[in-house]
């Protein structure tokens, strides 16, 4: 046996092996009980060295780490900047905003009455047919993208018991008021974010920059933690490039009685009047080709939803009745005009009808119709 060519430590040679070597390994095997000796010396000292403090213990980071370790730590860190958003409502509206949410990072859940199982995961969300398999997953946001009628529905059939108690929610519907009033309803320990993005998976199709983003922060909780979720959410549409407006839902009704309401019964209006293009096309008809292109391709639940639930719609809507009275009476008043000039001669020169150019702002009170004064008159 040949000590010097030997693989095995030197502590891990038995003495039987040693007494059995021959006299020419005699100074080896000495040399063997020698370290032998040493290493034990070594033992004992340490057995009455002094004991290391409580916890204090060393560690090789770079030894016998996974093969991934350090991608792991990049995961976890950059998955605890992300949220799970859970989409109730997968329509058009709610893959269209999905995207984004994917394109952000952030992890999306989705559930809707219609089996979206292979959309979701081409999108690379997870679809959940069952809303409480969903609420186990105990999403960050839950965000309701139903149809406006269908929305107290849906919120009343969310088992809130599986959801954490701080869970931020989230709606998208046109009106605000209305959503907002159902959210308050929610145990407090729900946050409550209303919103609405003023655009749709036609006009955003292609950028969402300068985009109108309303919201208001309806009830949000004094930690950090919450704060700081509610500004991720809202981030998304910041770093898509929207505009950002935060007004009370009120206001929002207000405005969008008369914007969104006025723009979606105008284009109804004009798809009921089949309206095509022709070959000598202005760009004023061309506007009004897209407007019933846009509104058309939105359900007629959404329309009704900005008609009932906003208070503010049923008067812009009889504005625009008295609107188109009275620019008929305007101009079937010159045709009788002209009329009675042609009939008469000059003694009708320098008569003037009067006509209203102009309606009176938004929230006047209106003049008695003919009607309602004629039936008053027989009630007295």
């Amino acid at each position: 046996m040949n000590l010097r060519s030997a693989v095995l430590p030197c502590s891990s040679i038995p003495h039987n092996v040693l007494r059995q070597l021959p006299p020419s390994a005699a100074s080896s095997a000495d040399a063997v009980r020698s370290l032998q000796r040493h290493r034990r010396s070594r033992r004992s000292m340490s057995n009455h060295s002094p004991p290391r403090p409580n916890g204090f213990c060393v560690k090789a980071l770079d030894a016998a780490q996974p093969y991934d370790y350090e991608a792991r730590l990049f995961n976890r860190y950059n998955l605890s900047g992300k949220l799970k958003i859970a989409i109730i409502g997968f329509g058009n509206f709610g893959q269209f905003l999905a995207k984004a949410f994917i394109r952000h990072g952030h992890t999306v859940y989705a559930h809707s009455q219609s089996n979206y199982d292979s959309v979701a995961k081409s999108l690379g969300a997870t679809f959940f047919p069952d809303l409480c398999d969903l609420c186990e997953q105990h999403p960050d946001v839950i965000l309701l993208s139903t149809s406006i009628i269908s929305t107290e529905t849906v919120l009343n059939s969310i088992p809130l018991q599986r959801l954490r108690r701080n869970t931020l929610f989230v709606d998208v519907l046109s009106v605000k008021e209305f959503p907002k009033n159902l959210f308050l309803k929610l145990p407090e320990h729900f946050d409550i974010l209303c919103t609405h993005p003023m655009f749709g998976p036609e006009s955003g199709k292609n950028s969402w920059q300068n985009l109108n983003f309303v919201y208001e922060k309806v009830r949000i909780g004094d930690e950090d933690s919450r704060i700081a979720r509610a500004e991720k959410f809202l981030d998304i549409f910041r770093k898509e490039g929207c505009s950002m407006v935060e007004m009370t839902c009120a206001e929002h009704d207000s405005y969008a009685a008369e914007s969104q309401f006025i723009t979606h019964t105008i284009g109804r209006i004009l798809e009921k009047l089949q309206l095509e293009s022709t070959p000598i096309n202005t760009k004023g008809y061309e506007t009004l080709l897209n407007l019933v292109d846009n509104t058309s391709s939105d359900s007629f639940d959404l329309y009704y939803g900005l008609f009932i639930y906003n208070k503010n719609a049923m008067e812009q809507l009889e504005r625009l009745d008295l609107a188109f009275e009275s620019l008929k009476k305007e101009i079937f008043g010159r045709l009788h005009d002209l009329l009675r000039k042609q009939l008469f001669g000059k003694s009708e020169e320098g008569l003037q009808r009067p006509t209203l150019s102009k309606l009176p702002k938004n929230g006047t009170p209106f003049l008695p119709s003919r009607s309602e004064t004629l039936r008053n008159s027989n009630e007295k």
